[in-house]
């Protein structure tokens, strides 16, 4: 049985954080999570078995861009890096 766990989010927030900046956090991370994690199965799930935890992504929220944290295991790094931004930052969130 397939059980997926979550990968981790680190928010970058340039202006004070206030109750339409978390809720933009919120909607963001509902288009995002999905996306992700579907990426992640497509490039590593006969790897992972669905157990994304050690994957962390940081979002810069006033350009609207997401990138591989440094908390990320550099094998892993190294395995999604190339496709990452075409696919996750080609498009808009």
């Amino acid at each position: 049985m397939l059980r997926l766990t979550a990968v981790k989010f680190n928010w970058i927030i340039s202006e004070k954080n206030n109750a339409k900046i978390q809720q933009a956090c919120i909607d963001l991370e509902y288009r995002l999570r999905p996306k992700i994690t579907r990426f992640l199965m497509d490039r590593l799930d006969a790897e992972f078995d669905g157990n994304f935890n050690c994957f962390h992504f940081d979002v810069d929220m006033k350009n609207r861009w997401v990138w591989i944290s440094e908390k990320t295991p550099l094998k892993y790094i190294e395995h999604i890096k190339a496709d990452f931004d075409r696919e996750i930052n080609g498009s808009y969130f």
